[in-house]
């Protein structure tokens, strides 16, 4: 790398006390997402990331909410936790520096990616930040940020000894993945509820299918006016009552607010690498078309699903069962 000059010095050092401001926790994060795809409405991603974020922070306060205390145990909760919170942190730390240098560059209409091995990004994604202001093509570069987030967690969590052996695949994990709890959810003021299911979330490339997946429901021209309506007004709080207050048929689960709940956690990054050195890039991954396999409006759903998390919960406090 070319020595920077003062001004670069500057630029470097400030984005890095902005990520760092930012990425304090879930609700920090959620916002600057948004806030960033106000600014800049041809990033698609941010505001895909936001909406992302907002149900790390409804699974999270699940947690801690009126059924997971009574099936699972205090050590397991809070392994799960740590578990979504390293992830977001990870993506963010990773994310949000290419996102304040496209906007800088915008600013001067000149291209300053030159600056991004300072915040040590993989290359795949500073060849694609150069495609991007070359060619504009924002499908193109939604589909690479998710290819590039998705990896950037993968062996740091994913393939992690610690969170491989004591969540995912733990009994507790594959009992949500398998009933399909863990959803990515869009809501909208007007009570519904729409898109997509995390299933088999240990494999990468169904995680980049899901991130692909969810742009499309989320860039629908029907629906996205409904979905950016929804953030709009309505503050993240980390509680499923930032939505379910729009359901026209209420549920019995309650979640309570992610700052009243859960400490602001440290984290320390680790040697870093680039994933894209190492690891080959599936074709299929850049391929942008993606088809929906299963109906894309969940409010049904939402409530059979709902349903069942009470009936589970009735039948273990029913037979007394041990927690997981």
């Amino acid at each position: 790398m070319n020595p920077l000059t003062i001004q670069e010095i500057e630029i470097v050092s400030q984005i890095r006390r902005q990520t760092d401001k930012k990425n304090l926790d879930n609700i920090s994060r959620t916002n600057a997402y948004f806030s960033f795809f106000k600014q800049n409405p041809d990033i698609i991603w941010s505001f895909l990331a936001s909406m992302v974020s907002r149900n790390g922070g409804w699974n999270m306060c699940d947690l801690e909410g009126s059924v997971f205390p009574s099936l699972l145990k205090p050590q397991t909760r809070k392994q799960l936790f740590l578990t979504f919170e390293r992830a977001n942190w990870l993506i963010f730390h990773d994310v949000y520096p290419q996102l304040l240098l496209y906007q800088y560059s915008t600013k001067i209409q000149q291209p300053m990616f030159h600056l991004l091995p300072y915040f040590n990004v993989s290359l795949f994604i500073q060849s694609e930040w150069y495609t991007y202001w070359s060619e504009s093509d924002r499908e193109r570069l939604t589909t690479a940020l998710i290819i590039n987030e998705q990896n950037v967690i993968h062996e740091p969590v994913i393939q992690h000894p610690i969170y491989k052996k004591k969540v995912f695949h733990s009994l507790p994990f594959n009992f949500q993945d398998w009933l399909h709890f863990s959803s990515v959810l869009f809501p909208t003021c007007g009570g519904e509820v729409y898109g997509a299911s995390v299933n088999g979330f240990r494999s990468l490339s169904k995680r980049i299918n899901l991130g692909k997946r969810l742009a499309r429901i989320l860039t629908h021209p029907r629906l996205f006016p409904y979905f950016f309506e929804f953030a709009e007004k309505t503050p993240h709080t980390g509680s499923r009552d930032d939505y379910e207050r729009y359901l026209k048929k209420r549920t019995n689960r309650k979640t309570p607010l992610l700052r009243a709940t859960f400490p602001i956690i440290e984290h320390h990054r680790h040697k870093y690498e680039d994933w894209s050195k190492h690891r080959f890039i599936n074709p299929i991954w850049l391929h942008k078309q993606v088809k929906h396999q299963h109906p894309i409006q969940l409010t049904d759903w939402y409530y059979e699903k709902s349903n069942q998390l009470e009936l589970i919960l009735t039948m273990q406090r029913a037979l007394n069962l041990k927690k997981m």
